[in-house]
């Protein structure tokens, strides 16, 4: 029996270690937290006349969209997100039915944790749940690496921003207590344990939005492909350090920024086995300095967001998302708190369909 109603949720993700790296086949080691988007979803016959229309409202902007499914236009901001997803799934093979959207979200836009791959898998789970047919048999949701493949799409396609799976994974294969090991280049998952032991982790907004379509993102993943085109190689994971050398600045620092950010993955997967959390923070404090100094992607905003982490006492610290704003993450000894104004995350379950009625 075909849903009538449901609600799905998806979480913002914290990246602890490996950014930039999910576009150049690399290694991260994001999780997701208990904040995210929820999506309401009620089967609707708006239009009339056998045209399906969906009707969105994002409640926290008390903003409006209505469109129709087969001719969804472009459009900005959260609007583009909406379309995006009805279109792609549509050409996916996925029957949508009309619908009603509601959308709230938890995570402030723009600090780096992930709202629009929230928004987006959350759009996905209500609107397949809500689905007259699928595109195989049974019907059921795809696995997470397509939907994430998916998501992106509308990332790319439909609001500009050239993002990899990084954001999008998190969301859907995040587990309590645990990291998500992800190798770009076999895109095998891996969960890891995170056993804080005492310790805690905590992000601290900059106040800086940022946006991937509109930053130095795209410019800097344009950058990465002109040196892997440079070097012969598909991606820069698989460059030959050695090689380096043969590239114009600044495209040598992207690349060595993604070659160390892998090793630091390693190190830090090493170190959560062993229940080291110090040798973690040294980790994320290198991060940050290549971060800031070989890629390029910190702001005046984001540096004084992580000095207030380091004076509180952060083990390490260091700029969490895609960069040019948003916020900071910093690791905290047994006993030491988080400045004011910083919040604490936890690794926390992923995306999931939260209720159903027909």
């Amino acid at each position: 029996m075909r849903s009538e109603r449901c609600r799905a949720f998806a979480p913002g993700r914290v990246n602890l270690i490996g950014e930039h790296t999910d576009y150049n086949g690399g290694l991260a080691l994001p999780f997701a937290i208990a904040q995210g988007v929820t999506v309401a979803a009620e089967a609707s016959s708006l239009g009339g006349a056998g045209e399906r229309r969906v009707e969105a409202l994002a409640l926290d902007l008390d903003e409006h969209d209505e469109f129709a499914i087969d001719h969804p236009e472009p459009a900005h901001g959260w609007r583009a997100f909406v379309r995006g997803i009805v279109a792609e799934l549509s050409a996916a093979g996925w029957e949508l039915r009309g619908a009603r959207l509601e959308i709230h979200g938890e995570l402030p836009r723009g600090a780096g944790l992930s709202s629009s791959a929230a928004l987006e898998v959350a759009l996905c789970l209500a609107l397949i749940e809500l689905a007259a047919e699928g595109p195989s048999p049974g019907g059921g949701p795809p696995d997470p690496i397509a939907l994430a493949g998916l998501c992106a799409r509308v990332e790319n396609r439909w609001v500009g921003a050239h993002t990899g799976l990084l954001d999008q994974l998190a969301s859907l294969c995040g587990a309590p207590d645990a990291c998500v090991l992800i190798d770009f280049l076999t895109l095998e998952l891996e969960p890891v344990p995170l056993l804080l032991d005492g310790w805690s982790l905590a992000v601290l907004d900059s106040g800086e939005r940022h946006a991937n379509a509109s930053s130095g993102y795209n410019e800097r993943r344009a950058e990465c492909a002109r040196a892997s085109e440079l070097l012969g190689v598909h991606t820069l994971r698989e460059a030959d350090p050695q090689q380096l050398a043969r590239l114009p600045e600044p495209l040598a620092n992207r690349a060595l920024h993604v070659l160390e950010e892998c090793e630091r993955v390693r190190l830090v997967v090493a170190a959560l086995r062993d229940r080291d959390l110090a040798a973690v923070g040294r980790l994320l404090d290198a991060a940050h300095a290549s971060l800031r100094d070989l890629y390029e992607v910190s702001t005046p905003a984001v540096e004084r967001a992580v000095a207030q982490l380091r004076d509180a006492g952060a083990a390490g610290a260091r700029i969490v998302g895609g960069g040019f704003g948003g916020s900071a993450l910093g690791l905290f000894p047994p006993g030491v708190s988080p400045p004011e104004g910083a919040h604490e995350v936890r690794p926390s379950s992923g995306a999931r369909v939260l209720a159903v009625s027909a």
